[in-house]
């Protein structure tokens, strides 16, 4: 990481490397990526961040923007680092190479990554933003690059207090498609419940073992589909294991567990909203818990 570089000179890197592989033809065209993928990583997520992206180079090839913010920082700096990363396909074409630009933002340039992220952005591809941790609603950081993103990725799991800021996520709902890793892993168990009807339409207590927001999420989406009130019973636990209606167990249908790269794989697929998701999360008023 080089302290105290200056956008220009991040770009001036890019170009140079895009350069360097095309001379020693590692690859016979760098314009590989296929969206811009920025993220937003705090300190306490930086491991999680770079797992997660080294399970997405072969299907989602991107110039990815990793920001990590350091407001307490006394220095009004930016710190950088650019890379070039290359892997050959099964299909035999040769080499595919994408950027990785990392950006440390130090004291007050936290609080405005546009004028940073702006000249990096892939002209003509969608741009994704991956927010790791919780929403700081109504900071100017989060305005800003929700405004430059056509899709936010969030994962409500990660968020100390899910039951306060998830009624607040629709305030994003009309200006930018937003994706939830924690709805995801729900899919199994969503559909798990939907087989039971007819009779899961009397259900009036839901038992959920896992995540808070999960839980949550889980319970509202019932709410919603039912058109009326369920009552939640919450029981802590990493990931989810149990939930019972009305006492009874409910089996997952479908898909198994995925990895972090493949359930953030597969919302880089999506470019529409999600209606069914947005209603579960304006439902919450129909969970008791």
């Amino acid at each position: 990481m080089i302290r105290n570089v200056t956008v220009r000179q991040i770009e001036r890197q890019l170009a140079e490397l895009r350069a360097e592989a095309t001379a020693e033809e590692r690859a016979p065209s760098l314009r590989t990526s296929v969206m811009t993928h920025i993220a937003w990583v705090p300190e306490r997520w930086i491991d999680a961040a770079t797992r997660t992206l080294g399970g997405l180079e072969e299907r989602h090839p991107s110039r990815t923007i990793l920001l990590f913010p350091r407001p307490d920082e006394d220095r009004d700096e930016l710190d950088g680092e650019v890379d070039l990363r290359c892997f050959v396909t099964g299909g035999g074409s040769g080499p595919v190479c994408f950027e990785v630009v990392q950006i440390t933002l130090c004291g007050p340039r936290a609080q405005a990554p546009a004028s940073v992220v702006a000249p990096l952005l892939v002209s003509d591809l969608p741009v994704f933003l991956r927010w790791r941790g919780a929403l700081p609603f109504g900071s100017s950081a989060l305005e800003e690059l929700v405004a430059a993103a056509d899709r936010l990725v969030v994962d409500s799991a990660e968020w100390p207090a899910p039951e306060d800021d998830l009624p607040r996520l629709p305030e994003l709902f009309d200006e930018v498609a937003v994706s939830d890793i924690a709805w995801a892993r729900l899919e199994p168990w969503r559909r798990g419940l939907a087989r039971l009807w007819p009779a899961i339409a009397e259900v009036g207590t839901l038992h959920v073992a896992g995540p808070r927001a999960e839980a949550l999420l889980l319970a509202a989406w019932l709410g919603g589909r039912l058109d009326r009130d369920v009552e939640l019973e919450h029981e802590a636990a990493e990931q989810l294991e149990r939930v019972e209606a009305d006492g009874e167990a409910v089996d997952p249908v479908g898909l198994g567990r995925k990895s972090a790269s493949d359930l953030l794989s597969d919302q880089l697929d999506l470019f529409t909203r999600d209606p069914v998701y947005e209603e579960a999360v304006r439902s919450f008023s129909r969970v008791a818990t």
